[in-house]
């Protein structure tokens, strides 16, 4: 089946957090958006990162002071914008003989501290151990400072939440399949795998946003195309129960350079990671390696007292960073900057190469910056003083009496869950519910039927991993029964969403 042509502004091929980014700036700069995703949003790399906003603190050895000021500004941007799924967050450095220099580690934390302009976060101090700490009793001493702890693959959706409201179209499990220049632009085939339909539609500009994909697609559809290439470094994690019980997170070093960081998640669980590995292969069955997971697991045990074995993994995740090769680089220093490359030699195609979660905003901005030419009724810049859907509200502690006082029956356990995930988007998601039963089923882990139909209908929800994964991190919680039960549901009620 094919539909009929139809004419639009922009393509934006990707579905992470910079193609949602870039969708959502430009739908409020006015233009006609479309993003196209292959599979679900924040599917690959923008979901398997370490959950963290930050500027980068290990950067600044390898004299990447741009890019860490300008993390760090977009740090504060971001959390005022959704601090409902973003939280300051204390990390700790316990210094091993091993460990960097304290003189290099005081001043790369007074650079961090100032390089610029705090409002939500403290500042570093020297901290000292004592003999009931949870690490290694050899370990006294170390250093503290803050960065910001985000739930990533919600920051992709909220995105293109953003970007919808604004007017995008935005089309998960659609590929894009056929790229040719025309006169009136570039003409793209649109493969929707659910519906197994094409539609063929013409855009003056197409953005190439796809992550690790982005130099293959350019070669494999784009005629005459010249990619960048690309430095691909798997990143893995491992989620074990809870390693500390302190509300701290560590940044632990290793004698070869590489830093691992030791994350409290979800209240009862520890997240460990990340591993820096040369990756070749499929980019849709990335998997963390045994090398990695001993990796991990050795350094858990160099630092804690509490031993972690292969046993106690419940989960685990691996992504791939598409980094912008150096030559005689090795993974742990290439640069975590973005490169943006616009092809002008038929129609306009900008490719996205590199970036992290914390600069996908600004990236976004310099993206529709720099095609203005080709929109010149184009609306100014908007995103730094935007607020992402649910996060128009003063206090988290106000939130909850707001929602504990419309609704005086939820349980407090799910209001909290709510409100760290879905800020003010809470009461879209119970409307006029007059009590419990106005829930329906209860899945599993406090996942509602409610819930689940809000987010097959507003957030592309299409199926169970989905939302235990992307839209939640319940599939943590979930029994192999309770995920049969969610996953008959989705499909004989959700068939055609997506």
């Amino acid at each position: 089946m094919t539909q009929s042509e139809s004419v639009h502004d922009l393509l934006v091929i990707g579905g992470g957090i910079n193609g949602t980014g870039i969708a959502a700036d430009a739908a409020g700069r006015g233009l006609d958006v479309v993003l196209c995703e292959k599979s679900d949003l924040a599917s690959a790399t923008s979901s398997a990162s370490s959950k963290l906003i930050h500027g980068g603190l290990r950067y600044l050895e390898f004299y990447e002071f741009s890019m860490v000021r300008k993390s760090l500004l977009e740090r504060e941007l971001l959390t005022k914008a959704a601090h409902h799924i973003i939280k300051p967050l204390v990390f700790q450095i316990p210094r091993l003989p091993h460990s960097r220099n304290f003189w290099m580690l005081r001043a790369g934390l007074f650079l961090y501290d100032n390089l610029a302009r705090r409002h939500l976060y403290k500042g570093s101090r020297s901290v000292k151990y004592s003999s009931d700490s949870p690490l290694n009793s050899a370990i006294r001493r170390g250093f503290e400072y803050w960065d910001g702890q985000v739930d990533d693959s919600r920051l992709v959706v909220l995105n293109a939440l953003q970007a919808s409201r604004k007017g995008a179209a935005i089309l998960t499990r659609t590929e894009c399949t056929e790229i040719n220049s025309t006169a009136q632009g570039w003409r793209i085939t649109l493969r929707d795998h659910r519906s197994n339909s094409e539609s063929v539609q013409v855009f003056k500009v197409v953005v190439n946003a796809t992550g690790p994909w982005v130099s293959t697609l350019l070669e494999t559809l784009v005629e005459d195309s010249h990619p960048q290439q690309l430095r691909l470094v798997k990143g893995s994690h491992i989620v074990v129960p809870r390693i500390h019980d302190g509300d701290q997170a560590f940044l632990l070093q290793h004698h070869d350079g590489r830093v691992i960081f030791v994350i409290p998640y979800m209240q009862q669980y520890s997240l460990v990671g990340t591993t820096e590995e040369e990756f070749e292969g499929d980019l849709d069955t990335v998997q963390i390696s045994p090398e990695e997971i001993r990796y991990l697991i050795s350094m858990v045990k160099l630092y804690f007292k509490k031993s972690v074995s292969r046993s106690d993994i419940v989960h685990s995740f691996a992504g791939v960073r598409p980094l912008v090769d150096e030559a005689g680089e090795d993974a742990i220093s290439v640069s975590r900057d973005y490169h943006l490359q616009l092809d002008t030699s038929a129609q306009p195609i900008m490719s996205v190469y590199g970036g992290k979660i914390t600069t996908y905003r600004v990236l976004a901005e310099e993206v529709l910056n720099q095609l203005a030419r080709y929109f010149p009724d184009m609306k100014a810049p908007w995103t730094s003083t935007a607020t992402l859907p649910g996060g128009d509200f003063d206090l988290s502690e106000t939130l909850f009496q707001d929602i504990a006082l419309r609704y005086a029956w939820l349980d407090s356990d799910l209001i909290r869950r709510w409100q760290t995930s879905y800020g003010t988007l809470s009461f879209d998601i119970l409307g006029d519910a007059t009590g419990p039963s106005d829930l329906g089923v209860n899945f599993g882990a406090n996942l509602y039927q409610r819930e689940v139909d809000y987010l097959c209908r507003n957030e592309w929800a299409c199926s169970t991993d989905d939302v235990l994964w992307r839209r939640s991190k319940l599939g943590l919680r979930f029994s192999g029964r309770e995920r049969s039960s969610l996953d008959n549901y989705i499909k004989q009620s959700f068939p055609a969403v997506g």
